[in-house]
């Protein structure tokens, strides 16, 4: 069973765009609130993650930050063991 990913993030933001395509790389599914399109969102991304740029990533409901902390944490095989794919 792989881990539950949530994207907080924008329709438009580059940043976002990366984390979203890392993701799908690797087919994981994942629950994405556009805070641009969903403007109360944005009052639970900040309550959840304790930050306001986007995009904002979570995985198991635990906050791992932006599209640079997933790409460490990918770059150390640390992702992967985190989405449960290894």
């Amino acid at each position: 069973m792989t881990a539950q990913v949530e994207i907080y993030g924008t329709s438009f933001c580059r940043h976002c765009l990366a984390a979203r395509e890392l993701l799908d790389s690797k087919q994981i599914d994942y629950t994405e609130y556009l805070i641009d399109l969903m403007p109360l969102e944005r009052g639970e991304m900040l309550r959840r993650c304790g930050r306001k740029k986007v995009p904002q990533i979570l995985i198991n409901d635990v906050p791992i930050g932006g599209d640079e902390d997933l790409m460490a944490l990918d770059a150390s095989g640390e992702l992967d063991r985190l989405l449960k794919l290894t």
